[in-house]
């Protein structure tokens, strides 16, 4: 059996704040409605709902245009790593996602490690370029070096 639900929170795979949705009962029962993800959709919570909708449009705007100024700042840089390498560019290790959010972090921009899409480690000397999902419609390309470090 499914029941309508409102999402409160941003669910892969489901829907965005303020969507209604219809989920299975044992879904809704045990994970979204304790967890405080979603409401049920009756009447009263749909008019408030309504009234939700607007204020998450506005957000969701603000929200978009801020990823946007972010995402002409973040493409404008280019990154300098460095890295303990062998004579023929190997790395000793790697450059993986983690390091990446800390050399951002140190340029001002507060970037979660997880929304840096890097596919694989790397583990060369080189220029590389990566995409950064700042907002579900907005992604930014990170340019950045990775050289060999002096000592």
């Amino acid at each position: 059996m499914n029941v309508q639900v409102i999402l409160n929170e941003d669910l892969p795979n489901l829907g965005r704040p303020g969507d209604v949705v219809k989920v299975r009962a044992g879904y809704a029962r045990n994970y979204l409605l304790p967890r405080k993800l979603a409401v049920e959709a009756n009447p009263r919570n749909l008019r408030a709902f309504e009234h939700q909708k607007r204020l998450a449009m506005a957000k969701r705007e603000a929200l978009r245009a801020q990823a946007m100024s972010q995402k002409e700042r973040i493409e404008a840089l280019h990154l300098k790593l460095t890295a303990h390498a062998g004579e023929e560019g190997k790395l000793f290790g790697s450059v993986t996602n983690l390091d990446l959010e800390r050399a951002l972090h140190q340029h001002g921009f507060v970037v979660d490690r997880r929304r840096i899409l890097l596919t694989e480690p790397i583990k060369q000397l080189g220029d590389y370029s990566v995409t950064i999902r700042l907002q579900p419609e907005v992604d930014a390309k990170l340019k950045f070096s990775v050289i060999a470090s002096t000592d």
